[in-house]
């Protein structure tokens, strides 16, 4: 099997920058799968506006391809977004005793009480 490039990070200790890290690519894969969609389904609104509203044969073509076209974007874009996670798994997947002690889960902040006579 093929290890991706985020495997090297398994074992090692991570630090704050790098959950951050982690959260910005997950999230950017997010963003990229709703820019697919976004394209996707204008390009369904365009193709069923052409087969709509127009008569003419070449028009009502054109509006079934270009439909294709937004199928066929959706699934590339969610066959992105599901490579993209299954490389990024191996880092999300995290041992239990090093998930107590994340950087990204920090104990709540101490209250200190004000000194009295001050």
């Amino acid at each position: 099997m093929r290890r991706g490039p985020y495997s090297q990070f398994r074992e090692q200790e991570l630090t704050l920058r790098d959950y951050l890290a982690i959260d910005r690519t997950t999230l950017a894969n997010e963003r990229t799968l709703l820019a697919y969609a976004r394209t996707a389904l204008a390009l369904v609104v365009v193709g069923g506006t052409g087969i709509k509203f127009f008569t003419s044969s070449w028009i009502q073509i054109a509006g079934v391809v270009i439909i294709a076209a937004g199928v066929l974007v959706t699934l590339r874009g969610w066959q992105r977004y599901t490579h993209t996670k299954r490389l990024l798994a191996p880092v999300l997947e995290r041992p239990a005793d090093t998930a107590e002690r994340s950087p990204a889960r920090p104990a709540a902040p101490r209250s200190e009480a004000p000194e009295e006579g001050a």
